[in-house]
């Protein structure tokens, strides 16, 4: 078994009953009643954990806070905005029991300060896993080793950014031939090297093992233009590649390319089958993985709910109609981050609509919900692109 498949403890298995058994299901997209009643009475725990040691949530608790009595009762539940949490650090533990910060951002602007304790970090890692694992994914150490193109930031001390995190332990879920960074680290920072994924992508080819390409979707695209720009044929990689995007465009959106559009250019230039190209969403203050599906839609998975308020009123608005995202899981207990509205603009739509047979809602991003000075790893990064534009 996967390490990232093993299984997680709560840190109070009395108080989180109900959590852990939430955590403990194995089946990404499970769906019914009894899985929302799971989830209501494992978020009446988690609220209480966090109304009870952060003193923050503690005041909003007492101010807004509902217990549940079913899941069609979600919406009358407090939540944090995003962006709280790139100017306040709060915490729902003593300091030192956490592992890990990770941050949103790059080297400058406002950064989400997350912290992770032992269950939070194994129990994200696990939920990741879990849907890998769902999709066929992960290999054992006697598979075939397979080349990494992370495109993403090369790792250097003191690094901390959400993404580059994540992709690094991605590369646990399949034995390891070579690593390549879209993003090297020069000793004063970090800058995007579109000739040497070029020559990786050549090099991959040419062995013909399996590839995995992972991070943000603007350097891929970038890459594939300059393949363009040199008249180079298109590649064969292994058809067992895979690529899974997270990050977003964000500052480049003027140069951001359709995802059926750039779907097609990695099958046309790469080989790679459109099915085992997929894009995933998440946030280093909504660690839960939704990721799409065969049909490119992304699922929302069991152990998460989501509701869409309307970006004016904040009213919670049905399918079909676009709003804020509020992320709602328990699975996190270093920070009360258990019910956030992100800044995105998003659609929701009901399970029959997608037509992949998974039971679970799905939705659309549109994008950011208007202009602001907040930036995230993707801007940070998107700054190197427009860099590398003017050499």
């Amino acid at each position: 078994m996967n390490k990232y498949l093993q299984p997680v403890s709560a840190p109070d298995p009395e108080a989180l009953a109900r959590v852990q058994q939430l955590a403990d299901l194995a089946e990404p997209y499970r769906a019914g009643d009894d899985v929302d009643a799971l989830f209501t009475a494992a978020m009446n725990e988690i609220n209480a954990w966090h109304a009870e040691r952060s003193p923050y949530y503690g005041r909003l608790w007492a101010a807004e806070g509902h217990t549940l009595e079913s899941i069609e009762e979600l919406h009358r539940l407090p939540f944090v905005h995003a962006n709280f949490f790139k100017l306040h650090e709060v915490l729902s533990l003593p300091r030192e029991e956490t592992l890990l910060t990770l941050t949103s951002s790059g080297t400058t602007g406002q950064k989400s300060q997350m912290a992770f304790d032992d269950f939070t970090l194994r129990n994200g890692q696990r939920m990741v896993a879990r849907v890998f694992d769902h999709y066929g994914w992960i290999k054992s150490e006697g598979d075939e080793p397979v080349n990494y193109l992370l495109s993403n930031y090369q790792p250097r001390p003191g690094l901390n950014l959400g993404t580059s995190f994540t992709d690094e332990y991605l590369c646990h879920f399949a034995p390891v031939r070579s690593v390549e960074y879209a993003l090297k680290h020069t000793g004063s920072g970090h800058e995007f090297d579109p000739f040497g994924c070029v020559r990786a992508l050549i090099r991959f080819a040419e062995e013909g093992a399996p590839v995995r390409i992972l991070g943000f979707p603007a350097f891929l695209s970038f890459t594939l233009d300059r393949m363009r720009e040199l008249g180079l044929p298109p590649l064969q990689l292994n058809p067992e590649s895979l690529v899974v995007f997270g990050g977003g465009w964000k500052g480049n959106a003027d140069k951001q390319v359709a995802k059926p559009e750039l779907y097609r250019r990695i099958h046309e230039q790469l080989g790679i089958p459109d099915e085992r190209i997929r894009d995933g969403y998440g946030a280093v203050e909504h660690s839960v993985l939704h990721m799409e599906c065969p049909n490119h839609r992304l699922h929302v998975p069991v152990w998460a709910r989501q509701l869409v308020r309307d970006v004016r009123t904040l009213q919670p608005l049905p399918y079909g109609e676009s709003g804020y995202p509020q992320f709602v899981s328990p699975y996190i207990t270093s920070v009360p981050a258990q019910s956030v509205l992100m800044g995105d603009l998003v659609t929701q739509h009901a399970p029959e609509e997608c037509g992949c047979g998974l039971p679970t809602p799905w939705f659309e991003v549109h994008g950011r919900a208007g202009l602001s000075r907040n930036r995230s790893c993707a801007v940070a990064a998107a700054e190197l692109l427009k860099t590398e534009g003017k050499k």
